[in-house]
């Protein structure tokens, strides 16, 4: 017996140090380095070629980008398993799509889908691979020669060559997947990007601390002596990515540097430097392959239609009106400077209801489009890319993204809890092509006229000659109305959700209530309805008031029981005239209502409608974060804004409201949070459809 067991300690302990050396550490020996690395995919001069047998056939990528977030988990808990990213890889090839891109080393799951689905098929599903560098490096002001920042990048990409070719184990770690890889997806990994949107102030520290070292030599790639010492590092991290897998596994396959408009290869005047803060260029013509590099190198950018718009302004920081499509004309300047392929990697909109930027040019805005907008501006997009001489690009993203942030609502929402419910008002939220719905199936309840799933336990209040009745779910608090022989008279539902603040009566209108109002929704015809916010509790104005109003909302604030109600504004634009000190930003009342109907399976659908009339019903949609919820899973609003300084989190249980033309009376409805219960089913965007219409035709 204790033979038996030394065997089995001993075969235990030889395979436990075989995985540590050759699966974690990544010891290899070249017991071949005479022989020649091959690769399956090359560029010529601005083309990209395939080869199959004994022929090049021109490959021109037309691929989404694949983020790794479902709703219930951030991105980094690598949560989406095998089973899911087959189904979306037969949506993605079934819309069209030849390539998918990743940004980083994703569960094990994600590599042994790949192989499954492109094993023996003869039109597989091609990849392009990212290398991650986190936020946290970016920003610790550190210069990129770092150890923390250079060093993780190399044995960063070591580790993605690795789990490509399916030789590596890995721990779950900050910013990378983790599992057992052991499937070589690498025939169908057509190339790198290496890297993020760099921070222009991380690109402009390093060329101003390491100014000395603007050169690098290697055995495939090497600078000009115009490089800076950020694309020096560039150089470095790809050939020694190049080097690794050209010795280790004899292969080679496309690299790319990633790049994006605040850090282009342009010059521009002071004026548009100071107006876009503009203040770093990162050039890939300055990094050069020698004959031992048989793959290529192509030009990656991101380039959305809407920011940052450098063409629309002149020398002076003035906007112009002379070119009627900047996003085209900048696509045209980026694909003129390169003389390698250039791959337009993200470009899309988000079918948010909220906005961060307004296109001024095409309507192309970061948000506040419906599905079918959305998938009109993505088809408009891509033909200008294509009208510009770029053949390559890539749609961002395949599935909307429940953990995201966005500058203009992250202060008002707790951005540890996001991905346990869909905020509308975020538009980075909705890039997607597939939507995940709440409801394991379908919705509990959908805006369309139709209120059969309307129950008598929904009934919150009768009064006034009409009914109210409420649901919600993980993306909106619903409101069902019914008015005997309604005939499009104004009506109000007032809510109350906090007692530091509200009115009990609304100037200039004879409405008077039995609680202390904070919120208002006015139902007052097709194009006149919107909610309004009474003065203390309005967001916009606590936090945002010196970037709308130029004023300090905390010098002379407004009284807690102030009977004013304002319209509910957004702040969209960062960006002011140069020459115009202390300008104000740009808003747009988010606070307005569309009329129309929002069940999917209409011919009429319309992804942003908040209300419609039928009959003696009207039924009404409010995303959470209009109504000052930072966190409806946990039940958490916006405490006092004057006291606290800011926003500052604060638990309910209930809230209360009425609805009537006059005197209402406000009732309790419970509300009970769901925490981590998340309930949510996917559905393919209308957007989705569109893309298939135009990429089939092809």
């Amino acid at each position: 017996m204790k033979k038996f067991l030394g065997i089995v300690t001993s075969i235990i302990l030889i395979y436990a140090i075989y995985d540590i050396v050759f699966y974690r550490i990544g010891f290899f020996i070249d017991f071949h380095p005479e022989k020649e690395a091959i690769t399956n995919i090359y560029t010529s001069d601005k083309k990209i070629y395939l080869k199959k047998e004994d022929n090049n056939i021109p490959f021109e990528i037309k691929g989404v980008d694949l983020g790794s977030g479902i709703p219930g988990h951030f991105a980094t808990d690598y949560a989406i398993d095998k089973k899911t990213y087959l189904r979306w890889f037969k949506y993605i090839k079934e819309m069209g799509a030849n390539t998918i891109r990743v940004y980083t080393i994703l569960n094990d799951d994600f590599y042994n889908a790949v192989y499954e689905f492109n094993n023996n098929n003869e039109d597989p599903l091609y990849v392009i691979h990212g290398l991650w560098v986190n936020d946290y490096t970016q920003n610790s002001r550190i210069d990129a020669y770092q150890e923390q920042f250079l060093g993780t990048m190399l044995d960063d990409s070591r580790t993605l060559v690795d789990v490509i070719h399916g030789h590596k184990s890995l721990s779950l770690k900050s910013g990378l997947g983790g599992g057992s890889y052991r499937k070589d997806i690498s025939p169908w990994v057509i190339g790198y990007i290496l890297g993020v949107e760099w921070e222009s102030a991380t690109v402009s520290y390093t060329d101003h601390l390491q100014s000395s070292k603007n050169r690098y030599k290697g055995n495939y790639m090497y600078t000009t002596e115009d490089a800076t010492p950020f694309e020096a590092l560039l150089a470095q991290v790809g050939d020694k990515i190049i080097e690794y897998e050209s010795k280790k596994y004899k292969t080679q396959r496309l690299v790319a540097f990633s790049n994006w408009p605040t850090t282009d290869p342009f010059q521009y005047n002071s004026n548009i430097k100071n107006l876009f803060k503009k203040t770093a260029s990162i050039d890939v013509e300055h990094i050069k392959t020698t004959d031992k590099f048989h793959s290529g190198v192509f030009a990656s950018y991101h380039i959305y239609p809407y920011y940052p718009d450098f063409l629309s302004y002149n020398e002076q920081g003035e906007r112009i009106t002379t070119i009627s499509n900047t996003y085209k004309e900048y696509l045209k300047k980026i694909n003129e400077h390169h003389t390698i392929p250039v791959v337009i990697s993200e470009f899309g909109v988000p079918s948010s209801r909220g906005m961060a930027y307004k296109d001024q040019n095409t309507n192309r805005n970061q948000g506040n489009l419906n599905e079918e907008e959305q998938g009109l501006a993505i088809i408009n997009s891509y033909k200008d890319i294509k009208e510009s001489g770029i053949d390559n690009c890539i749609i961002f993203t395949w599935q909307d993204e429940w953990f995201k942030r966005t500058w203009n609502t992250m202060h008002a929402t707790d951005l540890t809890k996001t991905p346990y419910w869909s905020d509308y008002q975020t538009n980075e939220q909705y890039f997607g092509l597939l939507s995940f719905d709440p409801g394991k199936e379908k919705s509990v309840s959908y805006v369309d006229g139709d209120v059969t799933e309307w129950q008598e336990n929904n009934l919150v209040t009768e009064q006034n000659g009409m009914s109210l009745s409420m649901k919600y779910d993980e993306k909106f608090l619903y409101f069902m109305v019914k008015k005997e022989n309604y005939k499009g008279e104004k009506f109000y539902i007032p809510i109350d959700l906090t007692p530091s603040s509200g009115s009990k009566k609304v100037d200039q209108t004879n409405l008077t209530f039995n609680k202390d109002v904070d919120f208002l929704i006015v139902i007052d015809g097709k194009d006149n309805s919107r909610v309004l916010v009474q003065e203390y509790y309005d967001q916009a104005k606590a936090t945002l008031g010196y970037e709308l109003e130029l004023k300090n909302a905390y010098v002379n604030p407004p009284l807690p029981d102030s009977s004013k109600f304002n319209t509910i504004q957004m702040m969209i634009d960062t960006i002011a005239p140069v020459n115009k000190v202390g300008s104000k930003n740009v808003s747009f009342e988010t606070g307005k209502l569309r009329y129309g109907n929002a069940n999917p399976d209409s011919k009429d659908f319309d992804s942003l409608a908040d209300f419609i009339i039928n009959g003696d019903y009207i039924e009404i949609k409010i995303p959470w974060g209009l109504l000052n919820f930072s966190d409806p899973s946990n039940m958490t609003i916006h405490d006092d804004y004057y006291k606290c300084y800011g926003v500052e989190n604060k638990m309910i249980n209930k809230m209360y409201v009425g609805v009537g033309d006059n005197n209402i009376n406000l009732e309790e409805f419970h509300l009970k949070a769901w925490r981590k219960n998340v309930t949510f089913h996917e559905r393919l965007k209308k957007s989705y459809y569109m893309v298939q219409e135009l990429w089939r035709e092809k």
